[in-house]
């Protein structure tokens, strides 16, 4: 079986409810899901998610090659970039391609990819995380209790801006998913909004109303002498990675004792994931991968010894789009379907008229010109 082609979609996903964080809010609920679809000269196709701009440079690369060579493909693409570098959307394409390659690799193995790569349990433990920013309080404690119906006793709050915010939330979440757990664990997540020392004041006053179990990105995502510091100040562990787009990046914090939970982004594939968490395992530390749409990368989640708690967002796919599991208990229970176990109606996506907003110039992914620099709270 050889590589003959892909294909490009497109779909949205439906939150029902606004999504962002401190750098901004998708009010409509509707956001892009970029597929791409790895076709074979057998009629077997893989499915990978995530934005894949560079597919035209990239493809060459594995074009006519055997889907089951996915570490060296992987490697083969990383060296294609090697002078411009695989950040960005660069790494993301490769990132898009090696999860495709890895639902071949499975479907060709007529087995999930949980089995494939090693795992014995189906089931991955998660924790809620409702992209809440925008939600007025009554609308958060609707989100959370929704979690808590399904067994989950972690959750975490996005914040970032304003402290007497953030405490009052962390505090409500804390109500809401006690009812499965005497101590839930609770996270903050900043999105990289705070300076050094802002964080270290903003966290021992947090620390003073709960027991936070890790703060999210505080800094900027490259600054391993200020997480570090942050690290060694407060008592709640420091979570950060998943902006990182290669292994080499996460290498400072591992050696400098700036990371305390490494978190790798779903959309950066399957071998990723599985390259980090062996780096974090060898520093005897945990790793969570943060979530994106049908939790591809919860299949190798499955399979490592370090895995603490995988990032969930919502309980529905993308439109056109069914994935076999369930979320429940706390977690995510793995099916049996081949791959990636994610099913593609084409018909239901290029009948659908309605537009993501994820990229919209005020986005949640346009970093605020204040960002790092406020004095007092803004609301």
């Amino acid at each position: 079986m050889k590589i003959s082609g892909y294909r490009s979609l497109s779909t949205v996903h439906l939150w029902n409810r606004a999504v962002g964080d401190v750098n901004g809010v998708v009010e409509s609920g509707i956001t892009e899901v970029p597929l791409l679809i790895l076709e074979t000269d057998s009629g077997l196709e893989g499915v990978g998610l995530g934005p894949h701009a560079e597919i035209t440079r990239l493809f060459p690369c594995i074009e006519h090659e055997d889907p089951r060579a996915v570490a060296a493909l992987y490697d083969r693409m990383l060296a294609q970039v090697f002078k411009s570098g695989h950040a960005g959307a660069t790494f993301g394409t490769i990132a898009a391609l090696d999860m495709a390659l890895w639902d071949l690799k499975a479907k060709m193995a007529n087995e999930p990819l949980w089995r494939l790569l090693g795992g014995r349990d189906r089931f991955v433990p998660g924790y809620a995380s409702g992209l809440c920013y925008g939600l007025d309080d009554a609308a958060l404690i609707t989100l959370y209790e929704q979690w808590a119906d399904r067994g989950f006793a972690s959750a975490k709050v996005k914040g970032g801006r304003d402290l007497d915010r953030d405490i009052r939330r962390l505090l409500m979440v804390h109500d809401v998913m006690a009812r499965n757990s005497v101590r839930p664990a609770l996270m903050l997540d900043v999105n990289e909004a705070w300076s050094r020392k802002q964080a270290i004041r903003h966290l021992h006053e947090i620390e003073r109303h709960i027991d936070l179990t890790w703060i999210e990105e505080p800094l900027r995502r490259w600054d391993v002498e200020g997480h570090a510091m942050v690290a060694r100040a407060v008592k709640t562990a420091v979570a950060t990675g998943e902006n990182l787009s290669g292994l080499e990046q996460f290498t400072p914090l591992l050696g400098s004792g700036a990371v305390d939970v490494v978190q790798t982004g779903s959309v950066w594939g399957i071998t990723h994931f599985l390259r980090v968490a062996t780096a974090a395992h060898a520093h005897n530390l945990p790793v969570s991968p943060v979530a994106y749409d049908t939790n591809p990368v919860a299949h190798a989640a499955a399979t490592v010894p370090n895995c603490l708690s995988i990032e969930l967002q919502d309980f529905h796919a993308p439109l056109g789009l069914s994935v076999d599991q369930q979320i429940i208990d706390g977690g995510i229970v793995l099916g049996d379907a081949p791959g990636l176990g994610i099913a593609v109606d084409e018909a239901a996506i290029a009948a659908n008229r309605l537009s993501g907003q994820w990229t919209v110039p005020n986005g949640p992914h346009v970093r605020p010109a204040r960002a790092g620099l406020r004095l007092v709270p803004e609301h």
